[in-house]
């Protein structure tokens, strides 16, 4: 059976991970999904991410180290899927709301490649409002 949102299931494992203290995370591999995590490894919130073969069969799987700080906390504390197949949300970047007052991100899908919303504003493009990290 297909699955229909991976973005949102990439989401759930991370955030499962997280709140089960798990240090890694492994996901099926996209380009989108590596674009996301790339941006949040860019923007503090996870290790590192590496793209491998799949042991399970064929295909690439994405390699996620997620990040604690030193009392073993999750640096994650919220992940939110915001535009999803059945509703997309999509924004312009006067419109981009702020997350826990400037402490989270938006990531967007825009013309210019997928964002963090600071660097959407900076660059005047609005998109697809994917989901929400704090």
């Amino acid at each position: 059976m297909a699955m229909t949102d991976p973005i949102a299931d990439m989401l759930t494992r991370i955030r499962n991970a997280s709140r089960a203290r798990h240090e890694e995370v492994e996901v099926p591999w996209s380009r989108t999904k590596e674009s996301v995590a790339r941006l949040l490894v860019g923007e503090g919130y996870l290790q590192a991410v590496e793209r491998t073969k799949s042991k399970k069969g064929p295909g690439e799987t994405l390699h996620i180290q997620l990040k604690f700080n030193k009392e073993n906390v999750p640096i994650i504390s919220g992940l939110k899927r915001v535009s999803r197949p059945g509703l997309r949300i999509y924004v312009g970047y006067e419109e981009i709301p702020p997350i826990r007052g400037g402490l989270g991100i938006n990531v967007l899908s825009t013309p210019k490649g997928i964002m963090v919303d600071r660097e959407a504003q900076k660059a005047k493009v609005g998109g697809e409002l994917i989901c929400s990290v704090w």
